[in-house]
This record gives structure tokens, sequence and C-alpha cells, in this order.
């Protein structure tokens, strides 16, 4: 076979590994899907453009193999193209669920504010969130994690075990909250 007829990569251009999603749902808060949809909208409308340009004119002054605003220009659209798919395959299957239809329950659902109390000693509190909005420094689990998995479907004053390789942990809940839900006027 002809090597016109092959693609080469240089390593730069595959696309990164989407977490596994249980049952194919990609569960997400309201505003964890509109800071997606904004990221996506930015990349598409404002910063893609600005490097296209950028490219165009470098590719007009000449020598491409060492015109570093040509290459860098490039890797760079590369890169924004590479999370406009990312992004855009994770909100096509992304499943809107609004916490706030929870509001007042004592019962452990993807949007709840838990607090735990660890072996009966050490309190943590943690927010389960979706799997492209969560962040451990906030606090804030992923829905698929072994701790959200633990917690949910149980309700204040549960004890629930944690299964972890240094063997298992109790996890009392102490409080669930939830967003409250705004009120249109």
């Amino acid at each position: 076979m002809s090597k016109a007829f092959t693609k080469e990569s240089d390593g730069d251009d595959e696309a990164p590994e989407s977490p596994a999603l249980p049952g194919g749902k990609n569960y997400i808060t309201p505003g964890g899907f509109s800071r997606l949809r904004s990221e996506l909208l930015q990349l598409i409308n404002e910063e893609r453009p600005k490097i296209v340009e950028t490219v165009h004119w470098a590719a007009s002054n000449g020598d491409r193999s060492e015109n570093g605003d040509y290459l860098y220009g490039k890797k760079r659209l590369r890169e924004i193209d590479r999370r406009i798919r990312f992004l855009t395959k994770r909100l096509e299957i992304a499943e809107v669920v609004d916490p706030t239809i929870h509001a007042g329950s004592d019962q452990v659902f993807f949007g709840a504010t838990v607090t735990y109390a660890e072996n009966g000693c050490v309190e943590r509190t943690v927010t389960i969130m979706g799997i492209d909005e969560s962040d451990s420094s906030a606090s804030q689990v992923s829905w698929i994690s072994p701790v959200a998995r633990a917690l949910l479907k149980a309700r204040v004053g549960d004890e629930v075990a944690l299964p972890t390789p240094g063997g298992i942990r109790r996890l009392e809940i102490l409080a669930v909250r939830y967003p409250s839900p705004t009120r249109s006027r």
C-alpha cells in the first residue's frame, strides 16, 4: 500500500480517553452542562478562528519548516480541535440532572452535598457531581467514584461500607443537603 494512503501521526493527534460511563450515562448538573457548553462555544467562536488566522498569516511568510508561528499554530489548532471533538461527544451523551428536585430530602442522590463520619471519627463533606465537572480540590466527587457509589441511596443516620485496598471503612451519614430551587419571579 502506498504511503499516501496511510495516516501518519506525530502522537499529538490522539483523542483523550473518556472516563468509562456505567450504562453509558453521563450525568451532569445544569451548571456543569452550561460550563462545558460555554467552553465549547468559546473554542469554536473565538479561540479557533484566531489561531486559524495566525496559521494563515504564518504560512504566507514562506518557509514553514522553520516558522515557529506556523508550527506552534498548527499544534495548537490540533489541540483545540481535539478538545472540541471531546466536548461535543460528552455534551451529546450528557443527561442533565437537576439536584434541586431533591431539596429537603434526607436520601443521597446525584448532586447531594453529604457530610459523613469515617470510622466514627473523621468528618468529611463531599458533593456528588458529574464526571466532567467534579473537582477534588473543591470536595466534589464523581458519581462513579467509590465514595459516591457507597453513599448513593443511603439516608441520614445510615452506615455504609466503603471497600478500600486497606480494608473496609465505615461511613456514617450525618447530613444531606441539596441546592435550593430558584424561584422565578
